[in-house]
């Protein structure tokens, strides 16, 4: 069994950050990646972000990867970085089985960990909604933008959140066609900016709109679409049918956070969250001392707050683990104004309430 000081358990922008802060403090950390390839949903991402220049705004996601692995490289032996390594396990004593290369096996036992899975997709139920041609946003992104493959040539674009006009947007921009971009709610959930270059480039929005049925025998060949009504109810009669090729889901995020389960953190269900989180400390840290969780595994927000969690979760498993820097509370201070900052305003209500709800009881835990 191997024995490290801090285990990071995922490679995207929660997990990068929170190695990047655990060093700054003196920490060694182990990074397990379960892809070839560190970043997580960074590397996918070809859109400028927002945020401040502390969440690298103007920076493409895939940019934002390329300079926090720089970063990580500064601290040489200090970082380990092990990829095609998938965490199947997390007992007792912080043990964490894992399975490298699909053919060795073996334990890790952590002074402390940080759990920064992110998340999987929502699905969306329909007739014939397992045919071939129908992905998820998240497989559009990785075939386009990590692999250079088009999913098709022309696409029928559920859900209208940021990431769904996102997606359209860079369909477009690979020379795809996009049929429509629909969405069940009566307004559409993407900033302006992203939906108004739909818009622009003549892209129709059905809001108030859902899929009845796929159509097709080896693939999609159509997809038939209906209006619904206040109450979210299909409108009969209202069917539309759309020749595409392709059928791109994106209905949402759910944490990833099996691993925190099972090793017995408290869960708990926040619909403002997107569906089981762990109650933690605002410091990040689960009710299992030494256990944090950052980034979307403790529910679903911008990559900005997942790198401002990712900082303040490593930061604080340090001090845990004794490495307690002479700045400590001006760093801990800092990364939660930036948090609140991200959170502010009416956008970040929903997950201002979310926070709330999961936090543990005397929100603090001593570090």
């Amino acid at each position: 069994m191997r024995e490290v000081e801090l285990l990071i358990i995922g490679s995207g922008p929660a997990g990068l950050c929170a190695a990047l802060s655990a060093a700054e403090s003196g920490a060694r950390a182990l990074i397990l990646e379960r892809s070839f390839r560190p970043g997580g949903q960074l590397v996918k991402q070809t859109h400028m972000f927002f945020g401040s220049e502390r969440q690298y705004a103007s920076h493409r996601g895939v940019d934002i990867a390329e300079l926090l692995l720089k970063k990580l490289a500064e601290y040489g032996e200090r970082i380990e970085l092990m990829l095609n390594a998938t965490a199947v396990g997390f007992y007792e004593d912080n043990v964490v089985t894992v399975l490298k290369d699909e053919k060795e096996y073996f334990k890790i036992r952590a002074k402390s960990v940080v759990c920064a899975t992110g998340a999987f997709e929502k699905s969306l139920a329909f007739p014939n909604n397992d045919l071939p041609g129908i992905y998820g946003a998240g497989a559009v992104q990785t075939l386009m933008n990590v692999y250079g493959v088009r999913p098709g040539n022309r696409v029928l674009m559920v859900g209208a959140g940021n990431i769904g006009v996102i997606v359209s947007y860079q369909l477009l921009q690979a020379g795809i066609e996009v049929a429509a971009v629909l969405d069940a709610a009566p307004r559409i959930g993407a900033y302006l900016v992203h939906a108004s270059k739909l818009a622009r480039m003549g892209v129709p929005i059905l809001t108030s709109h859902t899929v009845k049925e796929a159509v097709g025998t080896d693939c999609l060949e159509a997809a038939v679409v209906w209006a619904l009504d206040e109450k979210f109810k299909p409108i009969p009669g209202t069917e539309r049918r759309f020749d595409v090729d392709v059928m791109c889901v994106s209905v949402g995020l759910s944490p990833l956070n099996e691993l925190l389960a099972m090793r017995g953190a408290e869960m708990k269900y926040v619909p403002q969250l997107s569906g089981l989180v762990p109650l933690r400390s605002e410091n990040c840290e689960t009710g299992i001392p030494g256990v944090f969780v950052a980034g979307d595994a403790s529910g679903i927000e911008e990559a900005s707050s997942a790198m401002a969690e990712g900082w303040l979760a490593g930061l604080c498993a340090a001090a845990k683990l004794g490495y307690v820097p002479a700045d400590f509370e001006a760093r801990r201070r800092e990364y939660l104004s930036q948090l609140e900052n991200l959170r502010s305003g009416p956008v970040g209500e929903r997950i201002r309430a979310g926070m709330k709800l999961s936090l543990l009881e005397g929100g603090m835990r001593d570090v």
